[in-house]
């Protein structure tokens, strides 16, 4: 008020204000400067927080008196609606609650709320599209595309842009009952979510208003997106609407899943989701941790929060963008409160005073680096400590709002915040709008919704207090891996015996020795800058990025740690490929006529080389994994063991239950639903070392498959098995033995075996009897055809490694190797350079006869895969331009 009213903002070196076209253009920063005195509506709802009733008074009185919405101005209608109409309309939040109290705003009736419905008026123009998306610009008297506008002629906006108005256009549709303004932020939502990339669920930067063309195809959490995705989450909490959370619960699976790379948030592409756009991140996606949050999801936000305050301390404030090795990218720092907002809500989840700390930190750095004469001044170079002459206005509206909420007791407060949402402004929104004026009759309904694997896809708000009952503990086990990470990873003249947390240097991991269930040596992945990615079939895909690596050499260590895992895979590869096998159920009532397509194993009995195989009964082992020593080894002896799939190699399985005395074993796959039908079959790997020890035959079959067995025991108790290199006729099975005369008897129909075929109809097996004794019956043909050979690959044969989920590829920017499971198998791999390892993965036929051909990629379709890549880098580089 003393320097810069009625301008629209403070300039504090200079003690004046800003009037725009009176000061040289700053370009598209300037759009949010309407000669509307914009940090003072901004700021209305603030005073209120910190209890300056008497100022917040005076404060509305001005903007009624003083503020002209009619200004021949070209504005950001983004800006205009969360700074100018979100401010008027927490101020009217605020009002009539101070006047509902009785004290002060008596004489208040509403004159905000009228302002905000004429600047909503305003607005509208913007929205005359064919796609509903708004231009991002309008004129505040000629609105678009009138010669006097000078706006309208634009073809593109970003996706925060367009998207982030519901919760404005929403409440001011509830608090005055017309409905337009709802209407036509939900049609722009609709819009959005229905050109989000179908594949990845993620969307776009930029995108086309009148085709919905994306514009620009890279997509993160930050600039151009960051509040497109908080407003689908708030306007669920403010609206009730499920849509805007089944959308929401959509859009952050995806990001969790191609993303979040914790602690990092990296932009990919759209339709390439595990292609990152670029090595840097910027300062906007601060806020992310906060609406993690309020989704429930403590754990990243807590680890993204710490990397981001690591990099405070470094910088003393958050550069604009920093590299993935925590370098500064773009050094300004125009005083962005998105970082404090994070802090206030994770303290609120957690109760963890860590978190007062880190506002102390936040304040103290204020008063230090930014505090001027005349205000405070954003930071020109965070590494020089220069300043520029600026102080926009979501200093005040929102900086000073959270950190005063950070340490403010209920006390302290004249109202209860918790019956607010805040805007992405943090403008104050009532929650009770919910059931006013319902101006919508129909709600959204969000077309091929696919309901997602999540248990936190909640239909409710969570609750913190059940969610994180105050446990300081519970957030600082989170932090403390994440303590020294920039530090780390800014190149230092140090040894690695100082790097090293414990004393003296560690020897770095061997692709030999590494152990994927082993929580450390993911630890030293991570600080390789090798991260895992778990894919949508199960598997596990080890990726590289040099630059993620917590020092150079760390990185080099993570360089031949991905390059022994192409050696080992490449050496794995031209091992001897094994063909499938048989388990065959030989007891009553079964005799042989149910087989099960198994995969094999690179270790233990070659059943190839012993033509009668292995025939016993089988038992479930204790533990059901295999994985520590059998505790049940009478039930076990003499028997064919039964494990299921995970946490530790085949190789270790076998011989634990080779110790108990078992004969043979089989691996019963854990991933629900896998079936030999539909799933290419591979072969268990050993674990890097000798396994001439291990002696007994393994198979392996899906978890369909293995469900057979496992119902057979439940209902006869005593089921004998034979493991096999195909199956066997049942002349065979039972010569010299007592065959039931039915079995004999072709004409004669088995009722209860046509029937137990028939509930397991998707494994085909033949339900007739076999016309002769000669023949082989299963899904596995007795002879390859001519043109086929029985080569498989398993996606536990990649390393020594045993993956505790499921197969691990590896790659990093130059490289592709495929992946591993249990024990690693090496999927196939396309490698730069020499190592080009041919496809080895089989697909099964739609009937019971299984095709192992070796599939070769035709060099069309791999020319037109290396085509996309290049369009995709050539748009990287034109976006970095």
């Amino acid at each position: 008020q003393e320097h810069a009213y009625p301008a629209d903002e403070l300039m504090p070196l200079t003690c004046r204000g800003r009037v725009r076209g009176q000061e040289p253009s700053r370009g598209d920063v300037d759009d949010a400067l309407g000669k509307f005195s914009l940090t003072l509506i901004d700021t209305l709802d603030t005073l209120v927080v910190l209890n300056k009733t008497k100022e917040f008074e005076e404060a509305v009185k001005k903007v009624i008196k003083d503020v002209n919405l009619d200004n021949d101005i070209v504005v950001s209608v983004f800006e205009t609606n969360i700074r100018v109409l979100g401010g008027l309309l927490g101020g009217h939040s605020v009002a009539i609650m101070l006047k509902e109290k009785g004290e002060y705003m008596q004489w208040y009736n509403g004159e905000l709320l009228h302002m905000a419905k004429e600047l909503g008026y305003k607005l509208l123009p913007a929205f005359n599209t064919t796609s509903g998306l708004p231009y991002p610009r309008v004129n505040l008297k000629f609105g678009v595309r009138h010669p006097e506008a000078r706006t309208g002629t634009e073809t593109d906006t970003c996706t925060a842009c367009a998207g982030t108005l519901i919760l404005e256009f929403a409440a001011l549709s509830r608090f005055t009952g017309t409905s337009i303004f709802e209407e036509y932020a939900r049609k722009a939502l609709d819009f959005i979510w229905e050109k989000r990339q179908r594949s990845s669920n993620l969307v776009g930067v930029t995108i086309n208003i009148h085709t919905g063309d994306w514009v620009r195809k890279d997509s993160g959490v930050g600039a151009g997106i960051d509040s497109y995705y908080e407003y689908l989450l708030k306007a669920y909490v403010l609206l009730g609407d499920d849509s805007f959370l089944e959308r929401f619960n959509t859009h952050y699976d995806a990001i969790m899943r191609y993303i979040s790379q914790p602690p990092l948030l990296l932009d990919v592409h759209i339709h390439k989701p595990m292609l990152n756009a670029r090595t840097w991140m910027d300062s906007l996606l601060a806020f992310f941790p906060g609406l993690q949050v309020l989704k429930g999801d403590i754990r990243p936000a807590i680890e993204t929060h710490e990397m981001l305050y690591q990099v405070i301390k470094k910088h003393n404030f958050l550069p604009e963008a920093f590299t993935t090795d925590f370098r500064v990218h773009w050094a300004q720092h125009p005083l962005r409160p998105e970082f404090a907002e994070s802090t206030y809500f994770l303290y609120k989840a957690t109760g963890d005073p860590y978190y007062l700390e880190v506002g102390k930190t936040l304040i103290e750095n204020l008063n230090k680096y930014a505090r001027v004469p005349c205000g405070f001044a954003a930071m020109k170079d965070v590494r020089t400590g220069s300043h520029e002459d600026r102080m926009d206005s979501f200093f005040l509206a929102e900086m000073f709002k959270y950190l005063y909420l950070l340490f403010a007791d209920k006390e302290d407060m004249i109202f209860d915040i918790e019956d607010y949402i805040f805007t992405t402004e943090a403008h104050l929104l009532p929650l009770w709008l919910s059931t006013t004026n319902q101006t919508i009759s129909k709600k959204n309904t969000t077309t091929e919704y696919t309901e997602l694997d999540d248990s936190n896809f909640d239909w409710t708000c969570p609750n913190t207090q059940i969610l994180f009952p105050n446990d300081p503990m519970f957030a600082q086990s989170i932090r403390e891996p994440l303590k020294n990470v920039v530090d780390k990873s800014c190149p230092r003249g140090i040894s690695r015996a100082e790097e090293s947390l414990g004393s003296g240097p560690k020897p770095p991991l061997r692709a030999r020795d590494f152990m994927a269930s082993n929580p450390e040596h993911l630890e030293i992945l991570k600080k390789m800058g090798v991260s895992l990615i778990h894919l949508k079939d199960g598997r596990v895909q080890l990726v590289q990025h040099a630059v993620q690596a917590a020092s150079s050499l760390d990185a080099e260590d993570g360089l031949r740690f991905m390059q022994e895992m192409i050696e080992l895979s490449s050496q794995q590869q031209k091992e001897q490929q094994l063909p499938p096998r048989a388990v065959q159920i030989v007891s009553h009532p079964f005799f042989g006529r149910v087989v099960l397509t198994a995969g094999p194993a690179q270790f233990g009995m070659d059943l190839s080389k012993h033509k009668a195989g292995t025939r016993g009964f089988v038992a479930t082992v204790k533990p059901y994994n295999g994985c520590s020593e059998i505790t049940n080894p009478e039930a076990v002896k003499e028997k064919i063991g039964l494990m299921q799939r995970g946490q530790c190699m085949f190789a270790e399985k076998a011989r634990n239950i080779q110790k108990a005395g078992a004969i043979g074993g089989i691996v019963i796959d854990d991933n629900e639903g896998s079936s030999s039908d539909t799933a290419p079959l591979f072969q268990m790997a050993g674990d890097g070392k000798n396994t001439d020890d291990i002696t007994i035959p393994m198979l392996f079959l899906f978890n369909k498959e293995g469900n057979i067995i496992l119902d057979a025991i439940r209902e006869y108790e005593a089921v004998e098995v034979l493991l096999s290199d195909k199956a066997k006729d049942r002349a065979t099975i039972f010569k010299g033995k007592t065959i039931p005369n039915y079995i004999i008897d072709s004409n004669l129909e088995m009722e209860h075996m046509d029937q137990k075929l028939s509930e397991n109809d998707s494994h085909k097996q033949n339900s007739e009897e076999a016309p002769s004794a000669s023949q082989d019956v299963g899904a596995v043909s007795e002879e390859p055809e001519e043109g086929e050979n029985s080569d498989v690959t398993d996606p536990d044969s990649l390393s020594p490694a045993d993956a505790a989920s499921d197969s691990v590829s590896i790659s990093n920017q130059d490289s592709y190797v495929p992946g591993t499971d249990e024990a690693g198998a090496l999927e196939p791999a396309c490698v730069q350079g020499d190592h080009q390892p041919q496809e080895q993965t089989t697909e099964t036929e739609s009937n019971s006869k299984v095709n192992w051909d070796n599939k070769v990629q035709p060099m069309e379709s791999i020319l037109a895969d290396w085509n996309e890549d290049i369009e995709a880098f050539e748009m990287m580089e034109k976006d970095e331009l």
